[in-house]
């Protein structure tokens, strides 16, 4: 089999009609059955149950077909990085990001990257840490920006900056930065969190900081989106915790309150997959050296 019968296989996957698949790819639909027929005996699987009115993927061919897909995007970005260092073009790097992460050192992190290595291309994805992991690991991104992440072994990490964290509150909240005493005075309040299952370790440092101040947080409201915590903030629908450097650059109409004596920080740390550093030794060197000015 090669990428083009591969392509194939995807279109008809997608279309799960021969047809209409056979249509899109321009060739006849006997030669397209023929094609994935002859995949199904090379690698003795039957990856499409199919009768006069229906097509459908087997549990093989589910399989198969995410495989497949990751394999053409891998091929795909290996012939277009072959071409670039070949002509001696710089080529393109996929980065992924939190919302806190854009909000502090990204931007200067770009900057640097731009003045020190002309011409590169950024390909920017804002994503949680759950993604972040799983498309660095299948070679989606190559590099990865989070607050707090739980790194897999397979990965290496370094954090570049270390926040504190702060209590966001609706404007007309009692307790203000003036008679803050400890964090214990919120332990009645509702709490706007991340949810677990993108980001399990940071969800747990926020817990920590709530039951270090002898209380377990009631959570009424989970959100992804540091903007949408904003919102609910401000609608009086919870209080939430975030790194001050999420605040940069908004004017919502919320109060905060900067917790430095606490033992939680939040820690700004890069990601990426070792495999990459030989493709892009320069820039890795560069941001190994990185930091906060």
């Amino acid at each position: 089999m090669n990428i083009q019968v591969l392509k194939n296989i995807l279109v008809l996957a997608e279309k799960l009609n021969f047809t209409k698949a056979a249509d899109e790819l321009n060739i006849v639909q006997p030669a397209l059955s023929r094609q994935i027929k002859l995949v199904e005996n090379q690698i003795g699987a039957i990856l499409f149950k199919r009768d006069k009115r229906n097509v459908e993927l087997t549990h093989a061919g589910i399989y198969f077909v995410k495989e497949t897909k990751k394999l053409i995007t891998q091929a795909e970005r290996m012939t277009k990085q072959t071409a670039h260092i070949h002509n001696g073009d710089v080529g393109e790097i996929r980065i992924g990001f939190t919302h806190s992460i854009m909000q502090t050192i990204l931007p200067d992190i770009l900057k640097t990257i731009n003045d020190q290595i002309p011409g590169i291309k950024t390909v920017l994805r804002e994503m949680n840490n759950r993604d972040q992991y799983l498309a660095l690991q299948q070679n989606e991104l190559d590099i990865g920006f989070a607050t707090n992440p739980l790194v897999p072994f397979s990965l290496k990490s370094k954090v570049l900056h270390i926040d504190n964290f702060v209590i966001l509150l609706p404007i007309n909240h009692p307790v203000d930065r003036h008679n803050y005493t400890d964090f214990s005075v919120f332990s009645d309040e509702e709490f706007i969190f991340p949810s677990v299952s993108d980001g399990p370790n940071y969800v747990h440092i926020l817990e920590s900081i709530c039951t270090d101040a002898g209380f377990n947080p009631k959570v009424v409201h989970e959100t992804d989106s540091a903007s949408t915590g904003f919102r609910l903030v401000e609608a009086g629908l919870g209080v939430a915790l975030e790194p001050v450097s999420s605040l940069h650059g908004h004017e919502f109409p919320i109060k905060n309150i900067e917790l430095p004596d606490i033992q939680q920080k939040a820690k700004l740390t890069m990601m990426w997959n070792p495999e990459r550093e030989s493709e892009y030794p320069v820039l890795f060197e560069l941001l190994k050296n990185w930091k906060v000015n």
